[in-house]
């Protein structure tokens, strides 16, 4: 946990000195005049997946084929947030600057803590080699045969996002705005692993354990400037390669179908911010 958070404060960091430097180059023209930040939860959905496990140590290369996982809220779960700390459920956050003159461009950090758990209680197609002999079976994937696989404090997606806002209309006081956003980008896996295959049970750890890309749009609503609140849906991509368990390491891949719920706060720069004059807006009125 502790390497997580300072990776996770390490690529804050940086996308803060990238601001605080493009601040001093920038043109007055140009100048960045707001920062964002946004705190939320989310549920997700995942496409199945095959996972290929490598333990020729042993004599094992075998595919678990077409398996079906879930996700694990947390947030759903009655008292968890307010006993228990804010990064125990399904949490999100973005971190994001806008980059033109006319504050409809911005880049972001955008990190989803998604749990990703193969469903217990299974039966699994198992083809390869098992114990250095050619198999293709049916097997129950359960705990209590020894197998389990959790992404589960964390599949943990992180990307560098593009972003672009559509104004579709601003109140006449301009204390209340709504935008359409579209969000691109592509980042690192930072999974927590954690599993057993016929009873050799992995040491639990974070990782750097490949790469993702994902699509979001977001609809958002503004009040009095500087506070918002957002719905975003969002598919993602993530390929897992090199994940350490007992004896070996697994790869795979899925798809994701994200729904997002956020609060978040505009931190304006300069004393003028163009994102909130009305002339920059599409359906003012």
């Amino acid at each position: 946990m502790r390497s997580f958070r300072l990776f996770s404060a390490a690529l804050i960091a940086v996308l803060m000195c990238i601001t605080s430097v493009a601040q001093e180059v920038a043109s007055k023209k140009h100048k960045i005049k707001s920062l964002y930040f946004s705190w939320g939860y989310n549920e997700e959905w995942y496409t199945n997946s095959t996972i290929h496990v490598d333990q020729n140590a042993i004599g094992n290369y075998y595919k678990l084929l077409n398996a079906e996982a879930h996700d694990h809220k947390g947030w759903d779960e009655k008292g968890l947030i307010f006993n228990k700390a804010l990064t125990i459920p399904q949490y999100n956050y973005r971190l994001g600057f806008y980059i033109n003159e006319k504050q409809d461009l911005a880049i972001e950090l955008n990190f989803d803590h998604t749990k990703y758990i193969i469903a217990n209680e299974q039966t699994i197609r198992l083809k390869g080699t098992l114990n250095n002999r050619a198999v293709d079976t049916n097997i129950v994937f359960s705990e209590a045969n020894g197998n389990y696989y959790f992404l589960n404090n964390g599949a943990n997606f992180f990307l560098f996002n593009l972003v672009k806002r559509w104004g579709l209309y601003t109140s006449k006081s301009n204390n209340l705005r709504l935008d359409f956003m579209g969000k691109a980008g592509i980042g690192p896996l930072v999974p927590h692993v954690q599993n057993s295959f016929f009873g050799m049970a992995n040491d639990p750890h974070f990782q750097i354990g490949g790469w993702n890309t994902g699509v979001e749009t977001v609809v958002r609503a503004t009040f009095l400037k500087y506070a918002y609140l957002e719905f975003s849906q969002k598919a993602d991509y993530a390929r897992y390669s090199g994940l350490r368990i007992a004896n070996g390491t697994v790869h795979q891949n899925f798809a994701t179908y994200e729904l997002i719920l956020s609060l978040g706060m505009f931190l304006p720069t300069s004393k003028h911010n163009a994102l909130f004059a009305p002339g920059n807006m599409a359906g003012t009125n």
